[in-house]
């Protein structure tokens, strides 16, 4: 957000800040939100790229579409351990795995 934008809210009286203030989020929290996110992100570029539906990426990891659709939102319901095991079942390497991590962190 822009400084003025920022500064026009507060004097009205607004409070600005982030998801993981809003959430009261600790600083683990928080981080570990972003690397699920992150993890869902690369999860949904990688399926783009190789020019995947949903469908057949459950089909390849042995899931529903209902479900990879979840992981790519990093519903709740999703764990981080699905997500990474299904970016290998998929062909990421655990280098390609690691840097995503690194960079959300």
């Amino acid at each position: 957000m822009r400084r003025a934008k920022k500064t026009r809210l507060e004097s009205r009286g607004w409070r600005v800040g982030d998801a993981a203030e809003f959430l009261e989020l600790s600083p683990e929290e928080a981080a570990f939100v972003e690397v699920k996110l992150a993890l869902a992100k690369h999860l949904r570029g990688l399926r783009h790229r190789r020019g995947w539906t949903q469908t057949d990426v459950a089909e390849r990891i042995g899931s529903s579409q209902s479900r990879v659709a979840r992981m790519e939102a990093a519903d709740a319901s999703v764990t981080l351990d699905l997500i990474v095991r299904s970016l290998l079942a998929l062909g990421a390497t655990a280098s390609e795995v690691g840097r995503v991590i690194a960079r959300a962190a």
